[in-house]
């Protein structure tokens, strides 16, 4: 925070002179300037500030470090927006959704999840970084919270902003290293007031902490805090293009669709261009794909779109025909990108899974508490696996499903090379 009548002082950021006050923080002046540092462990009324997520590291007179942690002083020269800068952010976020189990499209906080925020603010489509999938506990034992580990990101928020009314910390870092978790106090959680509670899930910038009963109220998508408005002017802003005008007619392009271990969601929002389809139908043909029911390859296509990922045999043996048979091959959506929703069952062994499906659920043949095994039956595989650790994907669209102008715009660049620009509002994971 900066002192009162401190004096004026100009500092620079990514050569752009600007004029603010000595020991404000860096992240607060670049805000008030219409610059944006990200960030997910930042609060301006914790002093000193934590600076533990590092996700919004610059290079601050030479050196990259925590913007967070900086006071400003006269003179700073600051660098935000380069491409070393930008990647290492990305990375960050994308270290984070692959440790956690972040299966955003069933989490109470979607919409309103500052990771996911910061997902989206990054361009983030997927992580260069393969998924941990850990089997972490859940904790039901506080009176009135849930405390979901998976989740937790270690931003350190919790355990400086919930206090009981004496002052006693109710969450607190236990174990070292990688082995590192926020622990709650179960005696002074059970201490604090409804609304202490509910403070407790809001600062939580994930789904981590969720109060039983009071969890956040679905709302439906624009109502959401994180729907609709970029942080950042001049970003995910229109062409000026309308994303349902097709390419100029010429020599008809080949598309082919699949639906691996998946809902058919992407596909469903694939047709949601609405009359659009009729424009893009005169300048491209659909070959292999349910949309149009042919069931084998009759040509070599320009472009193959995957959605869901790989859970049986059977899966992979056609997303490797997909391959061969696709120019350009991309994944579309959660499930094909990373494994999505089917792959909640990665944190169990694929023994328990079949033991609790067959073996320990009800069933509507009396006594036929049998695993199925029969040769034509596709083998289950021990998790499920994103597109690109089975063959070799040239492009993702995220989405849980992917918006229906997102999938247009990037098949009509990668086809037609024409420029296109994805709203905020568009580039999604649920």
């Amino acid at each position: 925070m900066a002192k009162k009548n401190s004096k004026e002082i100009v500092i620079s950021i990514d050569g752009k002179k600007i004029n603010t006050q000595e020991g404000k923080n860096l992240v607060k002046a670049a805000e008030e300037n219409g610059i944006f540092i990200p960030s997910l462990c930042y609060y301006e009324h914790i002093d000193p500030p934590l600076g533990t997520c590092r996700v919004c590291t610059c290079t601050i007179d030479g050196y990259d470090g925590p913007a967070c942690t900086q006071k400003v002083r006269d003179g700073m020269k600051v660098e935000v927006q380069t491409k070393k800068l930008r990647d290492t952010r990305s990375a960050i976020v994308e270290m984070m959704f692959s440790e956690g189990n972040h299966f955003c499209p069933g989490c109470e906080k979607s919409g309103d999840c500052d990771l996911q925020h910061m997902g989206y603010e990054m361009g983030v489509s997927r992580s260069r970084f393969p998924h941990l999938f850990k089997d972490r506990l859940i904790d039901f034992n506080p009176k009135r919270m849930v405390i979901e580990h998976n989740r937790c990101v270690k931003c350190h928020r919790c355990v400086e902003e919930v206090l009981t009314d004496d002052g006693k910390r109710v969450f607190s870092f236990a174990n070292r290293g990688n082995q590192t978790e926020v622990a709650i106090d179960y005696e002074q959680e059970a201490r604090l007031t409804d609304d202490q509670a509910l403070n407790a899930m809001s600062i939580c910038p994930t789904g981590a902490i969720l109060v039983k009963g009071a969890v956040m109220t679905p709302l439906p998508f624009g109502d959401r805090k994180f729907d609709m408005t970029s942080e950042q002017k001049g970003f995910y802003e229109p062409s000026g293009k309308d994303s349902k005008k097709a390419a100029k007619k010429g020599k008809k392009k080949t598309i082919a669709t699949i639906s691996l271990a998946g809902c058919f969601g992407c596909h469903m929002s694939l047709l949601d261009i609405d009359l659009g389809l009729l424009d893009i139908i005169e300048v491209v043909e659909f070959n292999k794909s349910p949309l149009n029911d042919i069931k084998e390859f009759t040509k070599q296509c320009d472009i193959g779109l995957v959605e869901g990922g790989c859970c049986n045999s059977e899966n992979v043996e056609v997303l490797q025909e997909f391959r061969k048979k696709c120019d350009i091959l991309v994944s579309f959506g959660e499930c094909a990108i990373w494994g999505g929703l089917p792959a909640m069952r990665n944190t169990i062994p694929l023994e328990e899974c079949l033991e609790e499906a067959y073996l320990n659920g009800m069933t509507s043949e009396p006594g036929e508490y049998i695993v199925p095994y029969n040769r034509e039956l596709p083998k289950i595989l021990d998790k499920v696996y994103p597109n690109n650790e089975i063959v070799k994907v040239d492009y993702f669209i995220p989405g849980c499903p992917p918006d229906a102008n997102h999938i247009w715009k990037v098949v009509q660049n990668l086809l037609f090379n024409e420029d296109y620009s994805v709203l905020y509002s568009e580039f999604k994971y649920d």
